[in-house]
């Protein structure tokens, strides 16, 4: 079997672009991948078409190891977010084309399952008006759609310091939605890399009553030395890794032990593969692994492969059932948060168990979409201008 070529469907919203890639085969076998990129979507087409005629065409999808290798060191140039991302869809692919012609899913392929279900948690449901009694509505919607964890940034707009108001307006917001979900319910708490090590360490403490599960990215994440100094004062879990795209600069982030939880982007770690190593090199350090999925469906199905095979996965994000939902359509098979357990869990269908509609995908064009976590409002991902 031989790749033939590839085709792109940008799926567009306001805040998020979504790059879907079909790797079509002699077979006529075809296989999925998607990534999300912020700001940089175009550049990753340009990307794929150059990679397609250099590396991709003609390779053979069962070589996944071969593919991953060629495009990742065969154009000298160090790789970044944009390589690693176009190697984690055509690697995707190769895995969903790998399942569907051996007729198994991937998580098969990779060991075999560990576990029935993932737990999921929430994100991207706090698109409402920023007051506690709008969060508190809002949380109580994600439990009654049986989830049994969610996310939450309240810090507004900070950025390296949070005043006394607004450190207090902050702990307002997370004691509405503590209260809205319960005491048994996962919060985590996320601070997308805003402060200096003691404004995080400050607020970690004015939090810490109402049970953070994680505190994700206290500080900006390229310096190591600010993190260390965090997880040494904060008496609750520290996450990281969703900016980090390449495998091999965990290694720095394992040593410190400055972390609890790794976040790693399938969609830009370079794939499937890739962070199901990078899980194994967790475990030796008794660290557990809880993907960045701020992804559509096919997506959260290639992570889904890594937390049925992984033993110390923890929960799986998902944004789809709440910032714009309609765009699970797009996608045939897409995986399902089931209500009675909170859980995704194990399909037998082979692949990845998802398909494209590509005739979908073009109701939601390619747009000029923008995520600025330093405007006001950013939490509703409705950009200026957006309708």
């Amino acid at each position: 079997m031989r790749i033939t070529g590839i085709s792109t469907h940008v799926v567009g919203t306001p805040w998020r672009n979504l790059t879907y890639v079909q790797v079509h085969t002699d077979e006529g076998i075809t296989g999925v991948g998607e990534t999300r990129m912020l700001g940089h979507t175009d550049a990753l087409l340009g990307y794929l078409r150059e990679a397609e005629t250099n590396h991709i065409l003609g390779s053979d999808p069962f070589a996944v190891e071969d593919l991953v290798k060629r495009m990742k060191y065969g154009d000298y140039g160090r790789a970044g977010e944009i390589v690693m991302s176009g190697i984690a869809v055509i690697e995707m692919a190769c895995w969903d084309i790998k399942g569907k012609a051996l007729g198994v899913p991937v998580w098969q392929l990779l060991g075999g399952k560990v576990t029935d279900k993932v737990k999921a948690y929430a994100n991207g449901w706090y698109t409402t008006e920023r007051t506690p009694e709008a969060y508190h509505k809002a949380a109580q919607g994600v439990m009654e759609r049986g989830y049994r964890a969610l996310k939450i940034d309240p810090f507004g707009t900070g950025h390296f310091e949070l005043d006394h108001q607004q450190t207090l307006y902050a702990v307002s917001l997370i004691e509405a939605v503590r209260d809205a979900i319960g005491p048994e319910a996962e919060l985590m708490l996320e601070m997308h890399g805003r402060f200096s090590p003691a404004t995080a360490v400050r607020l970690a403490k004015e939090l810490a009553p109402f049970k953070p599960a994680w505190l994700e990215e206290p500080v900006p994440p390229e310096n190591l030395k600010a993190l260390e100094k965090v997880a040494a004062k904060v008496d609750m879990p520290v996450a990281t890794g969703e900016r980090i795209h390449d495998r091999i600069e965990f290694r720095e982030l394992f040593e410190s032990q400055a972390v609890d939880i790794i976040q790693p982007d399938v969609g830009h770690i370079g794939g499937i593969w890739e962070t199901r190593k990078l899980a194994a090199t967790a475990e030796t350090h008794y660290m557990l692994v809880a993907p960045h999925n701020v992804g559509g469906s096919v997506l959260t199905a290639a992570s889904l492969q890594v937390g049925f095979t992984s033993p110390n996965f923890k929960i799986l994000e998902h944004f789809n059932d709440f910032a714009d939902a309609e765009i699970k359509k797009v996608v045939k098979g897409a995986p399902q948060v089931n209500p009675e357990d909170g859980c995704f869990h194990l399909s037998d269908a082979p692949g990845l168990g998802v398909e494209l509609d590509v005739d979908a995908a073009a109701e939601f064009p390619q747009q000029q979409a923008r995520f600025d976590l330093w405007a006001e409002g950013w939490e509703q991902r409705k950009p200026k201008g957006a309708q």
